[in-house]
């Protein structure tokens, strides 16, 4: 790991968010309110643009060979990338974002990065079939790529959670010496704690698709990496919240007889925030929540798939119960 690449990656990043907020109306940037929004206020977006794009520049000027021996990892982050920062100057529809993340998913099959076994239970593993591979992986990548854009919904908290899940495979990578997951996480920590000190509440800027649907990427690319070392089951922990979230918003969908891929305001942080009605406290309880969820993964990482499995569920049913919309409506009415 090159400290002077992380310097100049969190400089660099600094230096094209402040560019991009201060011409984000001349570069149709702009993030404008609608009912679905947190914000009230037209705000600059598309800090994604600045934080990914760093850290390609800073590669391609100073450590080219390791971006060459890795091509097939950062082209993949490079094209969901791309689709992101047309969803930025012009919402492109979502079926136009799923080629994007299907040539990527490809690519990186291609390449033997996929996932090839769910895990160990009862002593059996359980061994995809060849053909069923490359849809399942790309299942997994589509996902959590979108799982984690629709996390970011308030001031910090998709930066957040993205260093703490990156800080655990970083620990992971220097564990195990793994280049990729040290190189790839760190090189995300740094640009993120640049893009955290403009989007902190109140927001200077938002990360906007270009920001979330990469960082949902590099997290699943970092996740499979992780595979050869941890079990499928403890990785489903530590990247846990996003999953979680979306998992609870779809049952809930279901459960009202509405499509699950309907939009709404039923997620963890509009929940917690009806609550004390405090952006920087909502992005906090959840940070901490997310902390939990990486550290008990990383504790477990080699311990029996099927107790982190039982962890994971646990926890699944725990949090539908608990960020329940209808809870205040149930009370009101015994009222």
């Amino acid at each position: 790991m090159n400290n002077f690449l992380l310097i100049c990656i969190f400089i660099i990043t600094s230096i094209f968010i402040y560019i991009l907020i201060r011409f984000s109306d001349k570069l149709k940037l702009v993030d404008i309110p609608n009912d679905r929004s947190m914000h009230n206020t037209v705000t600059p977006r598309g800090a994604g643009i600045a934080f990914v794009s760093s850290i390609f520049l800073i590669l391609s000027f100073f450590d080219f060979d390791y971006l060459i021996k890795y091509y097939y990892i950062y082209l993949a982050i490079l094209i969901v990338f791309i689709a992101g920062v047309l969803d930025d100057y012009k919402d492109i529809s979502p079926k136009i974002k799923f080629i994007f993340i299907f040539l990527s998913a490809l690519l990186l099959y291609v390449n033997d990065l996929a996932i090839y076994s769910l895990g160990t239970y009862f002593g059996y593993e359980i061994i995809l079939p060849s053909w069923f591979i490359f849809p399942f992986t790309f299942f997994a990548i589509a996902g959590y790529t979108n799982a984690f854009n629709l996390m970011d919904g308030l001031d910090g908290l998709a930066g957040s959670i993205a260093i703490v899940i990156f800080t655990v495979f970083f620990a992971i990578g220097l564990e195990h010496n793994d280049e990729l997951l040290i190189t790839l996480s760190s090189f995300f920590i740094i640009s993120l704690i640049a893009f955290l000190l403009f989007n902190w509440n109140p927001a200077k800027i938002f990360m906007g698709d270009s920001g979330s649907l990469s960082l949902g990427m590099v997290v699943v690319i970092l996740s499979i990496q992780a595979l050869e070392y941890i079990t499928p089951a403890s990785v489903l922990l530590i990247i846990a919240l996003p999953i979680l979230d979306t998992f609870i918003v779809m049952t809930r969908r279901i459960q009202r007889g509405q499509s699950p891929f309907k939009a709404d305001k039923n997620h963890m942080h509009h929940f917690l925030f009806n609550v004390k009605g405090d952006v920087r406290y909502t992005v906090i309880i959840l940070i901490m929540m997310q902390i939990i969820f990486s550290l008990i993964g990383y504790q477990v990482s080699q311990a029996n798939n099927l107790i982190s499995l039982v962890l994971f569920i646990l926890l699944f049913y725990i949090y539908l119960n608990l960020f329940d919309q209808r809870l205040k409506r149930r009370k009101k009415e015994k009222k």
